[in-house]
């Protein structure tokens, strides 16, 4: 029997709720799901069919972020000088905590935890990734590792809205100024 594809569709329809669900994140306040799918466009049993319950939803709202965190890694080393592809990756660090915080709050801890601690590795493979390229340049300090740094970031995710928003970029400039080498 052939493998089913999933029509264009049906792709799109699921990414259209991931997106309107992300949208409507905020820590703290419930996601109804009929919101999600209004913002979406779509039915409640498209909406049901592609994510059963709130928390798959939100896991994969998570998922998606963390995914997009991690690719995005590659793509700055290839424009950008290894600091300047950290700095800008850390940037986007600020919104991935938003997500996070909103994600967490939404979950039963024992669900939001497991769920952090599984994209820590890849979460790491980057911040692995964008280090040694600035070791290699010689930006970057040789006593740093990607361990260091989720350390430093994990307190983004512990902020409230109101205080992310006013010191995020300055707390990652601090941590971007720590991770390089002094000239």
């Amino acid at each position: 029997m052939a493998e089913r594809r999933t029509r264009a569709d049906a792709l799109n329809n699921r990414a259209r709720i991931v997106r309107a669900a992300r949208e409507l994140l905020t820590p703290g306040a419930e996601l109804p799901m009929n919101a999600v799918a209004k913002a979406a466009g779509v039915g409640q049993g498209t909406l049901y069919r592609n994510f059963p319950t709130r928390e798959a939803l939100l896991a994969e709202v998570y998922r998606a972020d963390v995914d997009q965190l991690v690719s995005s890694a590659a793509p700055l080393l290839e424009r950008h000088d290894a600091a300047t592809a950290l700095r800008r990756w850390l940037s986007d660090v600020a919104d991935y905590a938003r997500v996070k915080r909103g994600v967490l709050a939404a979950l039963e801890p024992a669900s939001g935890h497991e769920l952090a601690a599984s994209a820590t590795g890849t979460i790491g493979e980057a911040i692995d990734r964008l280090l040694d390229a600035g070791k290699a340049e010689g930006t970057v300090r040789a006593d740093v590792d990607s361990q260091d740094v989720l350390t430093l970031l994990g307190f983004l995710s512990r902020m409230d809205e109101a205080e992310a928003a006013e010191r995020a970029e300055h707390l990652l400039e601090l941590i971007v100024s720590g991770v390089l080498a002094r000239s």
